[in-house]
């Protein structure tokens, strides 16, 4: 079955707005945990505007489930990720001025570095994961960089307005998917999900991971984060191809 990562960063973008101490991301995370989240994913931002440091730390101690830290290629924060040791970092491209991460990871241009990078975590017994394009020079550059899982980044087909553009970008999606696995790529995939479009998402895809964030934590101000990560759980499972 594929996995649900639940990404708790905009409970912390709420917890920030106010600078205060409520709602907690933490606690969120064990909601999600208990509802059935098999992953709890956050992005540590280099400008800290939403997950802070104690927030990563504490989820390391307490949840029970899978930890997928989102990060920048950005030494400080490679630091910690060492320090906390989820089980999986995402690397991301990050913008100060973004609300959310746009785009994904230009591996291509830097994949000595990457590589280097990649090595630090494989030594730890960190799984390594892209957030790159549905696009194969992509793939193939996380592949000889050392990443042993993509998540590919469904922006394009989240914003596409008509039924063809919806189509397009799904089939791109959809061999993108098919050529990271013919290469030995596990597939994750991700970024502005909702508990409709998704359904064509797993209906075509062969993936592991889904992660998805902002659909599942609007959806639980009116009903709660423990039945919206049900909700999408059973999704999930209803369509998911078998």
């Amino acid at each position: 079955m594929i996995k649900l990562g639940v990404n708790i960063d905009h409970v912390a973008t709420v917890r920030q707005a106010r600078m205060t101490y409520e709602p907690d991301p933490v606690t969120a995370a064990l909601f999600a945990d208990l509802a059935g989240a098999d992953v709890i994913t956050i992005h540590l931002r280099e400008d800290r505007r939403h997950v802070q440091d104690r927030d990563v730390k504490i989820l390391r101690e307490t949840i029970y489930t899978k930890l997928n830290l989102e990060m920048a290629l950005s030494n400080e924060i490679i630091d910690i990720a060492l320090d906390v040791h989820p089980e999986q970092v995402t690397f991301v491209p990050e913008k100060r001025e973004e609300i959310t991460t746009e785009g994904g990871l230009n591996v291509v241009s830097q994949s000595s570095s990457i590589s280097r990078t990649v090595e630090k975590f494989k030594e730890a017994g960190i799984i390594v994961s892209f957030f790159i394009a549905p696009d194969k020079d992509q793939i193939l550059a996380s592949r000889e960089a050392g990443a042993e899982y993509i998540e590919l980044h469904t922006g394009a087909y989240a914003n596409a307005k008509t039924d063809y553009e919806k189509r397009t970008y799904l089939n791109t999606l959809k061999s993108a998917a098919e050529y990271a696995t013919s290469i030995g790529i596990k597939v994750n995939a991700g970024h502005g999900l909702t508990y409709k479009n998704v359904i064509p998402i797993v209906r075509e895809l062969n993936m592991e991971e889904l992660h998805i964030g902002h659909s599942i934590i609007a959806r639980s101000i009116f009903v709660g984060i423990k039945k919206a990560v049900r909700e999408m759980k059973e999704i999930i499972f209803r369509y998911e191809r078998r």
